[in-house]
């Protein structure tokens, strides 16, 4: 796998990525909450895309994996800023974003801010707005008055939390309620035993695209991370169909 690699912003930001150069579109993917580029997904996209000799883009959002900055300083829109970024820097011409669950919700937002350069999306247990539907009323209430909500973690020891400013993001950017103006090819996979998000997030993604290319594929038994090697090779057969 290529070299890690450090891209600077005007603030002082570094952010960590690595990139294969290769034919385009570009693959960009998109890790989730708490998630990073060292993931089996991520690395299982970039070994294919190398593999077939295409463009890869792999990332750390701030406080996350090699990237600088503190985790709780994260957003949507900053991490949103931090893909662009790195986009324009790295991928000259179109790309497909792949997106993981709240990597899902970015790829959305991205999407939207450069419509012209995406050729295609892939949400894998895409999460958008899971500020709204992912929180009891008396954890959204906590996080208004400016708490942190903390929440068992089902993949490490470590509790996963949720800062305000993390939630009032998400709140400010929620997009399912709407119509999304986005008209390219998009490919949603979705485990029908997500513990995290519920797969009829994928219908409701779906009815809300303006796109008509948007097709749903479900995995009975897969769970929230769909990482098992027949889920992988799912979406890579997925990402390969796209060409």
């Amino acid at each position: 796998m290529a070299k890690i690699r450090s891209h600077p912003l005007p603030d002082g930001r570094r952010i960590a990525f690595r990139h294969a150069a290769g034919a385009n579109p570009t693959l960009v993917f998109l890790p989730g909450y708490m998630s990073d580029m060292a993931g089996s997904k991520a690395g299982a996209v970039f070994d294919w895309a190398v593999a077939q000799e295409r463009a890869c883009l792999l990332l750390d959002y701030s406080g996350c994996g090699e990237s600088a900055g503190e985790f709780k300083h994260g957003t949507l829109t900053r991490w949103r800023d931090e893909v662009l970024a790195l986009i324009e820097a790295h991928c000259p011409g179109p790309v497909v974003l792949v997106g993981s669950s709240m990597g899902g919700w970015l790829m959305l937002l991205v999407a939207l801010r450069i419509s012209e350069k995406v050729a295609a999306l892939v949400g894998i247990a895409a999460a958008p707005d899971f500020t709204a539907w992912g929180f009891s009323d008396e954890q959204q209430a906590d996080l208004l008055a400016g708490e942190t909500v903390l929440e068992e973690n089902a993949y490490g020891p470590q509790p996963t939390p949720t800062f305000p400013a993390f939630w009032a993001d998400g709140q400010a950017n929620l997009l399912l309620g709407n119509d999304i103006a986005l008209d390219c090819p998009v490919r949603l996979l979705h485990g029908q035993q997500d513990a995290d998000v519920p797969w009829e997030i994928a219908l409701r993604l779906a009815n809300a695209l303006r796109s008509a290319d948007v097709q749903v594929t479900t995995v009975k038994d897969g769970d929230h991370r769909l990482s098992r090697e027949a889920d992988i090779a799912l979406l890579l057969r997925i990402l390969a169909a796209l060409d």
